[in-house]
Order: C-alpha cells, then structure tokens, then sequence
C-alpha cells in the first residue's frame, strides 16, 4: 500500500469501533457515519498504516497480526493525545477542560450527584460532564479515551473488560443487592420468596448491565434460581424495581434504590440476610494508569482520600 495520507485521530477512533464489533454496518451507526464513508476512512487507516489492519471475508471481518497490534496500543494513544490537548488548554488559561465521567445507570443518579455536592474540594472543580450508560458502553467509553473516570458497582467474582495493569480504581462506598418482591397489601407478606426452594419468576439484568455480571457469577444467586424462567431482562434497575412493584417477579436491587419503597410498604426483601442471597458489592472508580490532565490529577488524589 502506498502513504497517501496524513494519520487522523478519527480513523484510529474507528478503528477501535471496528475492532469491538467485527462489523462495519454497526461500527458505522456507532461512530455516527455512513457504511461507505466508515469503509473508506478505514481504508485510508490502512494505506496510512501500508497493511491491512482488517481480514474481509463472506464470514465476517477479522483483525489481522498487525491489527491486534495497533489495537492494543491506540487506546493509550488516543487518551495521550486528547490528555495533552487538555494539558495545553488549561496552561492557556483560555477555558477549563471538562472532566468527562462515565457512570453506569444506578449510580448515575443514586450515588455521583450526592457525591460531587458532598464534597468540597470536589465541587470547586465545578466542569464535569456525565455519560451514563450500561458498565459494557462505558468500559468502551474509558478505553477508548471518551471518559477519563468509570464510576460502577463492583465484586471480585465479576468480570471487568479494562486490562488490569492499565487501569486504576478505588473504593467510594459499599452497597448490597438484595432480592426483592411485591409486599402483599392485606397481609404484608412477600409475593413471592427466593429461599423456600419454590420456583417464582426471575426479573434478570441483562449480560450488558454490571450488576448483571454480578449476579450471574454468584453460586448462591445461581442455585436459587435455578430452573426458574427468565420472565422479564432489563438493562436497568429502575425498569426491575417498577417490574417488582407491580407483582412481576423477584429481582436482585441495589439497597439503596429499593429504601424509599421498603418504606412505603410496596415491597419486600424475598430472602433472609442468613439465606446467603444478599450480596456485598463495591462501588469503585476506574481511570487509565497512564498521566492525565493536571484537573484529572488533582481530583484523583481527592478521591483517593474520600476511598473506603
């Protein structure tokens, strides 16, 4: 191939897209583009490049030796590069870099507000933008550069897809997801339990969803419902929570997100504390081990003193 190009930032963004997703038409939508216009800004990553970083085939697409190599370092050069356009711009003193979190749903709502506005030295720092999403968009979103923190729920059990010797995290508080059922109005008794060995229906996070990988890893959680159908997945806690107070099912819930209706007397716990169904989980917040921004920095050493 010949260099015909100068190297973008965009097509190793795309690239990285590709790569996650092994077709073009997703890639494409992904990165807000058209099929033809994605093609050829891959094309020119590869005659930049002078190899294919792609195999193309009637059964898909694949990276080639070169492309798992190019993969694996494009992520730390693209937080490098947008890190020092950050590093320029607060030298400047033209305007202040935002500092990008990104927050799985729960949290995005129930924990970081209270969090920031809690925090003093946190809330003078004042720029911050949130993108909330599912923890497997937002793994992609801080391995790629978008985010410079992945604030999630966590379990030494679950699998977290950012490689560990590149990433950071620290512990902000703790949390326990506990099975939940609709309170019987006239007797005040669960709808349905979690412990007696009787089938009821199981209202499941979906395999994106952190507080999914959580569940699905847990023995306990495992042989109590086993053989019991599936009737309703969801990304989101807040959809199994109002699945719950409508009598759908049991779900395993944050504590926190289920209080005020423990209160309010529309649900239940389904399971005893000894049942071992109630699990202790984390809540942590990830960055990328390489140097960032100096805003980046600083709040990085506040939360290492507000860990727990």
């Amino acid at each position: 191939m010949q260099n015909r190009h100068h190297l973008e930032l965009t097509w190793l963004e795309d690239c990285i897209e590709l790569a996650e997703s092994l077709n073009f038409s997703r890639a494409a939508i992904a990165r807000n583009v058209t099929q033809p216009a994605f093609s050829r800004r891959i094309q020119s990553l590869e005659e930049w490049l002078g190899t294919p970083i792609f195999e193309r085939n009637r059964r898909g697409v694949s990276l080639t030796r070169a492309g798992e190599i190019l993969i694996r370092q494009a992520p730390e050069l693209i937080r490098a590069l947008y890190t020092l356009r950050s590093e320029a711009i607060d030298a400047s003193g033209d305007s202040k870099p935002d500092v990008i979190f990104s927050a799985t749903h729960s949290l995005s709502f129930s924990f970081f507000p209270k969090f920031l506005s809690h925090n003093e030295k946190i809330a003078r720092y004042g720029s911050f933008r949130l993108l909330s999403d599912t923890l497997s968009a937002c793994e992609r979103m801080i391995a790629k550069g978008d985010a410079q923190f992945l604030l999630c729920y966590y379990h030494p059990h679950m699998h977290i897809h950012l490689e560990q010797k590149k990433f950071l995290s620290v512990r902000l508080g703790q949390e326990m997801l506990i099975p939940y059922t609709r309170c019987e109005p006239q007797t005040g008794q669960p709808l349905w339990s979690a412990s007696g060995g009787r089938k009821f229906p199981y209202l499941s996070f979906s395999a994106e969803s952190g507080l999914g990988r959580i569940i699905s890893n847990m023995s306990s959680v495992n042989r109590a419902k086993r053989g019991m159908d599936i009737v309703f997945t969801a990304d989101l806690a807040a959809t199994l929570l109002a699945m719950v107070k409508a009598g759908d099912g049991i779900a395993w819930l944050p504590a926190t997100l289920a209080e005020p209706d423990v209160q309010a007397g529309n649900i239940v716990v389904a399971a005893p504390r000894e049942s071992d169904l109630w699990i202790p989980i984390d809540i942590r917040l990830f960055r990328p081990a390489a140097k960032m921004s100096r805003p980046v920095e600083e709040l990085w050493s506040i939360f290492i003193d507000e860990q727990v």
